[in-house]
């Protein structure tokens, strides 16, 4: 997968799925607002888009069930079939396998995995990382699919690793790039964690969270691109549908407004 350097890569949050607490009863509802959004990114210049259950609270620390891994495929392979631009799934909250089998069945370019090697503490419990089953899955596949894996991921403590660095060290040449993010969604990243990450390894290095307009000078010359959710939605909250002019205002820092 190749993106431009200072990539956008733009979060999805579906609504709600089938199965989860708080599902509404209309699938219809969900692949609308899904592809509504995917519009309106591709519109104001999204690099990729990034497919994400994040309506359903709370999360399985790792196996999703079937019903979520079908609708996960479903939607994503819409949105790659109206998208110009390479589309990723993640499949919270750590189901690396479900997320590599959906991207093969829809078509999309790469996967967002929170915990890939280690173990951290989470809301969900202790997650831990299954770089050497998820690898080999890929392989068996035969899936051209990307991996992205968090290092130090937000929402969590770690458990494995002293430090980021180390962390980072120990991913290299199980992912194809490096997610840093602030400690938790909407929370600055450390210029100087995404410095410690990019001395640790040779690819890429995307900034996870909390980066606008306001702060992305301060990280942009550390990183090749920015993962965004919240941002961009309506007053900044993540369960919001999107606002174009707050789409517009991040690409406008970036200089391509």
């Amino acid at each position: 997968m190749n993106l431009p350097d200072k990539a956008v890569i733009a979060c999805i949050h579906l609504l709600p799925t089938p199965g989860s607490p708080r599902y509404g009863g209309d699938v219809d509802a969900i692949y609308e607002r899904a592809l509504r959004e995917a519009e309106v990114f591709l519109r104001e210049g999204a690099d990729a888009l990034l497919v994400e259950n994040a309506g359903d609270l709370p999360f399985y620390p790792q196996a999703v069930p079937a019903e979520t891994v079908a609708m996960m495929a479903g939607v994503t392979r819409e949105i790659v079939r109206s998208s110009s631009v390479p589309v990723g799934v993640a499949v919270l909250r750590n189901d690396a396998h479900a997320a590599v089998a959906v991207a093969v069945a829809a078509g999309a370019r790469f996967v967002r995995v929170n915990v890939h090697a280690g173990a951290v503490l989470a809301a969900q419990g202790m997650l831990t990382g299954s770089s050497h089953e998820t690898m080999r899955l890929r392989r068996t596949l035969q899936a051209d699919v990307a991996v992205l894996a968090d290092a130090g991921v937000k929402h969590s403590q770690p458990f494995a690793y002293p430090d980021l660095a180390t962390e980072v060290r120990d991913l290299t040449g199980l992912a194809d790039g490096i997610i840093v993010s602030g400690e938790l969604t909407g929370l600055e990243t450390a210029p100087e964690d995404l410095i410690a990450a990019r001395s640790r390894t040779k690819g890429p290095v995307y900034v996870g969270s909390g980066v606008t307009p306001d702060n992305v000078g301060r990280v942009r010359d550390h990183a090749d691109g920015f993962i965004v959710g919240s941002y961009f939605k309506v007053d900044g909250l993540a369960a919001n549908p999107v606002d174009e002019g707050r789409v517009q205002q991040f690409m406008k820092s970036l200089g391509r407004g």
